[in-house]
């Protein structure tokens, strides 16, 4: 059984106090929490296992060699990869897409062809496929949002003729759930590669690459309750075989001589520097709480948090919700304006309280732009996230409006 309270006795940081106020985190879309069993993973490496790996030969080396390795395969699970060679660590989501850009794009994308993302993108997912644009002069189109923030059906076609859609599988800003699975199919039927960003989709829902059908997969650990400076990109074997590494160095690399250099095999071919192994050990850690709940469960938590929150929201007056109506159409997450007051506003007000929303443009600019907004405050949940948390943010927005009059 899903039990909030016990899980909550996992998080050490709920405990804290926010301006001798109990802590209400409503901020998990930009970072998660991490539970103690994450952080003890963490601790342990670096108390008793500390030690480079795929070099030394020695046990320490062989045991920490052992241990972050075997993470990739609890990743290739969690995501359904066909293969741990499909796996390739990165810092974060932003490294994974920048690594299909310079590897894949720099090498595919020629002057005049076309791809495809959509205006919702965080700009990790809208930056890179701009620059290439204008580096190769190619085509950069874009898919709009209708009014209720969902993808224009009509403006799929645009897919036909791309070399590459790119697109989010939750939106940050509108919450809105992106039916990836048939922009994916579209895609594949255009002959264009298709990439997923699945930074907010990864911790509330199940992911199967494979039932997506797409050919690359971007997320980040900190999200998904693992150490920051985590992630991964997934990757379909055939493509990233051809693909070039955008990092040299190290543990990349087969053989160097004066003339030239190899690289060595899948992942390792893009994984170049010491990696961040205690951090990957956590991210490991964080895959085993996440599953031990039931990803089912966690969606269905979620679902019921977001349905109160926008319950909740939606009856408060002077409230305009951004994005779907209807918790099943979105990930964990609500985005708002309020009446007449800056989200920054609302957030330093809140924050008083111990209330810790987010605020500004969340990364898309060009989304905001398109909404004709400058900014909006966003309340975003996780497995911790408790009904009372919603009604404590009511009643600080009421205590904004107080403020403001």
């Amino acid at each position: 059984m899903f039990n909030v309270d016990r899980i909550r006795e996992d998080f050490p940081i709920l405990k804290e106090k926010v301006n001798g106020k109990p802590l209400v985190y409503l901020d998990s879309a930009a970072t998660s929490q991490r539970p103690i069993q994450v952080i003890e993973a963490v601790s342990d490496f670096y108390l008793k296992r500390n030690a480079n790996v795929a070099r030394g030969l020695h046990k320490l080396g062989e045991e920490a060699t052992r241990r972050y390795e075997e993470v990739r395969f609890k990743l290739k699970d969690f995501v359904n990869a066909r293969s741990e060679k499909e796996i390739i660590f990165t810092k974060n989501t932003t490294e994974a897409i920048n690594t299909v850009m310079y590897g894949w794009g720099m090498k595919n994308i020629k002057e005049g062809d076309k791809i495809v993302t959509t205006i919702m993108e965080h700009h990790s997912n809208f930056v890179p496929w701009q620059q290439l644009a204008r580096i190769k002069k190619a085509k950069l189109e874009l898919i709009d949002v209708d009014d209720e923030g969902k993808l224009k059906e009509s403006e799929l076609d645009k897919i036909k003729g791309a070399k590459l859609v790119a697109v989010s599988a939750v939106s940050n800003v509108l919450g809105t759930r992106n039916d990836v699975k048939k922009i994916c199919r579209i895609a594949t039927d255009a002959g264009a590669l298709s990439l997923v960003d699945g930074a907010q989709s990864v911790p509330s829902q199940k992911t199967d690459v494979r039932d997506i059908g797409c050919d690359f997969f971007a997320l980040s650990g900190h999200k998904m309750l693992a150490p920051f400076g985590t992630g991964a990109l997934y990757a379909r074997e055939e493509v990233l075989d051809k693909m070039d590494p955008m990092l040299y160095g190290s543990e990349m690399i087969r053989k160097v001589t004066i003339e030239e250099s190899t690289w060595n095999d899948l992942p390792h071919r893009f994984e170049a520097g010491t990696p961040i192994v205690a951090e990957t050990i956590g991210l490991g850690a964080a895959i085993d709480y996440l599953k031990k709940l039931g990803m089912d469960d966690i969606r269905k938590h979620k679902e019921e948090i977001t349905a109160y929150a926008l319950k909740r929201l939606g009856e408060t007056k002077g409230v305009k919700i951004i994005g779907p109506k209807k918790a099943s159409e979105r990930g964990s997450l609500v985005g708002f304006e309020l009446e007449n007051v800056h989200p920054h506003d609302v957030a330093a007000i809140l924050d008083d309280s111990g209330i810790a929303i987010r605020s500004g443009h969340h990364c898309a600019m060009p989304l905001h732009d398109r909404l004709k907004i400058p900014a909006s405050s966003r309340a975003s949940f996780h497995v911790y996230t408790k009904k009372e948390e919603i009604d404590a943010l009511v009643a600080g927005l009421e205590k904004v409006k107080m403020v403001f009059g």
